[in-house]
Parts: C-alpha cells; sequence; structure tokens
C-alpha cells in the first residue's frame, strides 16, 4: 500500500474543502507556509474542541503542548478580563510590577534566580544563546561563542535558532546559516567530547526530544554532560519549551534527572495559550544582560504576565505536575495493554503527558483517522504519534482516546494488510 505524506494528504483535503481556490478565484490572503488540515476549530472548553460545523473533538494535542490546563481556564480567563479593564502595554522602559511577581514564581519552582521574559520558545532560545555568549565574550573575557546541541533537536525557527535544531529540513533554503553551532549524535559521548574546543560556551540540550520522535535522554549521557561543563567551564542550557510546565510529571523535565542548569527556556504552556515566553537563568549570569543588551517589545507585557501568573498559580493550587505524573502512567498503561496486539505498534515511550507511539511506517494517514473519528493527536517526526493531552485530563477521556487509537490502527492495518493481497 502506497501511502501519501501527511502534508499531502492535509493540503490536498483543505484544497478540496476550498471551493474558491478549485475555481481559480484569488488565492488565500495567507503564505501558505502551513500545510493545514481541513478543520476549522472555533470554540474550545477543556478538553474538547468545536468545528465551525459544530463538530465536537477531543483533544489530545493541546495546541502542541501548550493548553496545559484545558482550552479556556477559567482562572486565567478571569485574570486576563481584569487586565484589559486595567492596562495592556506601557513598554518595558518601566517598572512593570507583574513582571516581578511572575519572575518570582518561575524561580521558586525552579533553581534558577532571573527571568527575562518573551513571545515564544525560539525568542527563549534565541536570549539563551545571546546570554551564553554575551557572559563569556563581555563578563569572562573569552572570545567563546559556539553553541553544541544534538540531532533529532528542536530549537526553533529563527536562523539562530534553526541552525541550533539538529534536523536538517528547518535549514533547507535558509543558507548561509549563522556561525557558532556543532551538532553531535545523542548519547554519542566520543563526538561530544570532540565537538569540544577553545570557542565552545555551552551545551544545549532537550530532555526530551518530543519534535524530534519522543526520546529521552539517558540519565548517565546527561550526567556526562554536566560533569563536561564543570570540567571545561562551559555553560548548561536546557530547552524546556515544550517539557517544563509540568507537563512530564515535574514541574521542569530536567528535574527528572536531578541537575543544576545554567539556563532554561520556556514558552508554550506558560501562559494557557497567550503568547509569552521565559528564559531563566543562574544569578551570576544577571550581569551580562546589562541595560541595552537584550529586549523585546512584547515580552513580559501586563496582559502576558497576567496570564502567566494565573497559570502558575493553578498548577500550583492543584498541583498539576504530580497529576501529569499520575495520568500519564495511566495513558501508558493503558496503551501498552490495548495496542499490545497490534503489529504496526512498535513501542510505546514518554515521559509524564508526553507519550510517543512509534509505529511501523509513516502515521499521516492515521492522524488524518482520528480526525474523522473526532480524536486530534500529531505527530513526532513521520512514524510516531505524539499524545499531549491537558494536564487535566480525565480516566475516562484518556479511556475514550485509547479506544479510537485501536480502532484507527487496527483499521489502517486491515485495510494495509488487504491492499498487500
Amino acid at each position: 500500500m502506497t501511502l501519501t505524506p501527511p502534508e499531502a494528504k492535509a493540503a490536498e483535503a483543505a484544497q478540496d474543502l476550498n471551493p474558491a481556490a478549485a475555481a481559480g478565484e484569488a488565492p488565500s490572503a495567507l503564505f501558505p507556509n502551513y500545510s493545514r488540515y481541513p478543520l476549522a476549530l472555533v470554540k474550545g472548553h477543556g478538553s474538547w474542541l468545536w468545528d465551525d460545523k459544530g463538530n465536537r473533538y477531543l483533544d489530545f494535542m493541546s495546541g502542541i503542548a501548550v493548553t496545559n490546563l484545558g482550552h479556556a481556564p477559567e482562572k486565567v480567563k478571569e485574570k486576563l478580563k481584569q487586565q484589559l479593564d486595567q492596562l495592556w502595554h506601557v513598554s518595558n522602559l518601566y517598572q512593570l510590577p507583574l513582571q516581578e511577581q511572575a519572575a518570582k514564581l518561575l524561580t521558586k519552582h525552579s533553581v534558577l534566580d532571573a527571568a527575562f521574559f518573551c513571545n515564544s520558545g525560539a525568542e527563549a532560545n534565541e536570549a539563551a544563546i545571546k546570554l551564553a555568549r554575551r557572559y563569556f565574550q563581555k563578563i569572562k573575557g573569552e572570545e567563546r561563542f559556539e553553541i553544541i546541541t544534538f540531532h533529532q533537536s528542536f530549537h526553533g525557527r529563527t536562523l539562530a535558532t534553526l541552525t541550533a535544531t539538529g534536523q536538517d529540513k528547518v535549514k533547507e533554503g535558509f543558507l548561509p546559516l549563522p556561525a557558532g553551532f556543532k551538532t553531535v549524535p545523542l548519547h554519542d559521548e566520543a563526538a561530544l567530547k570532540a565537538a569540544i574546543g577553545p570557542n565552545t560556551a555551552a551545551i544545549m540540550l532537550e530532555m526530551v526530544q518530543a519534535e524530534g520522535g519522543i526520546h529521552a535522554a539517558k540519565p548517565e549521557f546527561v550526567q556526562m554532560i554536566t560533569e563536561l561543563c564543570k570540567e571545561h567551564g562551559l555553560l548548561l542550557i536546557i530547552d524546556e519549551v515544550q517539557t517544563g510546565m509540568g507537563r512530564t510529571g515535574k514541574w521542569f523535565a530536567h528535574q527528572h534527572y536531578g541537575i543544576q542548569p545554567d539556563i532554561i527556556t520556556v514558552a508554550k504552556g506558560i501562559a494557557s495559550g497567550f503568547p509569552a515566553g521565559a528564559m531563566l537563568g543562574k544569578a551570576y549570569l544577571r550581569e551580562a544582560f546589562s541595560a541595552g543588551s537584550h529586549g523585546s517589545t512584547f515580552g513580559g507585557t501586563p496582559l502576558a504576565t497576567s496570564a502567566i501568573i494565573a497559570t502558575l498559580e493553578v498548577m500550583e493550587e492543584d498541583q498539576l505536575p504530580e497529576r501529569a505524573a499520575k495520568m500519564g502512567a495511566y495513558l501508558k498503561e493503558k496503551l501498552e495493554e490495548k495496542l499490545s496486539g497490534l503489529s504496526f505498534v512498535k513501542e510505546i515511550r514518554g515521559m509524564g503527558l508526553l507519550v510517543g507511539i512509534e509505529c511501523g511506517g509513516p502515521v499521516g494517514e492515521l492522524i488524518l483517522a482520528g480526525q474523522q473519528n473526532k480524536l486530534l493527536f500529531i505527530n513526532a517526526g513521520p512514524n510516531v504519534i505524539r499524545l499531549l493531552p491537558n494536564l487535566y485530563v480525565s480516566h475516562e477521556e484518556i479511556d475514550q482516546a485509547v479506544d479510537t487509537l485501536y480502532n484507527v490502527i487496527r483499521a489502517y492495518e486491515e485495510a494495509q494488510g488487504k491492499g498487500e493481497a
């Protein structure tokens, strides 16, 4: 059976539902840089989404780990409404008490001491790269600038962060790429040691490569990285953009490993869907980001920080990281129980409510079949189904999602078998 790539399938389906394009009328006013699925989602509440035709979907992707509290969480919504009546934007040239409050909550739940607010994960990683370079060049007086990253990592789509990303597909057509990055295979100790040189400033690591297939870093490899950083005087940057904010069963994924990074980056789930990100760093890095060294017009606005504060307060009150650990264990248990007899399923892995199902081939058709059966999930690379339910997901919702996945995969197996016969 010949499989059509998921991007092409989605584009074909979207074209079928676009009569204007089919009739040769004016195309969309948007750039076509997204391969959009043929769904127009217009309403959300908790674990559920509705399209413009009134169909209801069980959401197991959470806007790619963004709506960690579910859609339209009440306390965050109320906090934003209150802020809308008070102050939207004044600029970072003034004192912003909500930034201080949000920073204290973030540092309280991490081993870091200071925060810089921005608008996205890519911006948070860009800030981390700049902070590492500036720390060595302006504070230490050393011409260090190189960042070591790992194959299959994903750090963003700015020129610097896509260069840091260990996937060639995001770099196509954007040459020349900035200098100062080396990428080595994950868990390759010899390659990592060989990459360290006199210009190395930092090692940048995801504890779980979410976009790269749901691969968790091995504890012994992480320990070796920390020892190398100490030996060579390097900074350790942990990208927590997708793994932070309780997603893996702790506030931040690096806490599973008992390490103390110099810098971490967060975004996605930090503000329940309001655009926000942050870079957190150790106290001794403060002076590297002196006045005028870096900035963001919209980073840490009163609206953004009110959403961050409300999100963090809800996570504290309801102990959501702990809940994610329990519900993640339940999800993997049910998946193992239900999918174990399916030949197309090769492995189930993950951490907390970041779960991957590795399959025997591309999963694009399964994603479309899931949509047809009112379940939304995404991939992590061509052969891995990625599940990212919100941290309030119920046992009943997990049971329903697992049953739907089983039916979708079993139907695919049967259709594939008939096609090969």
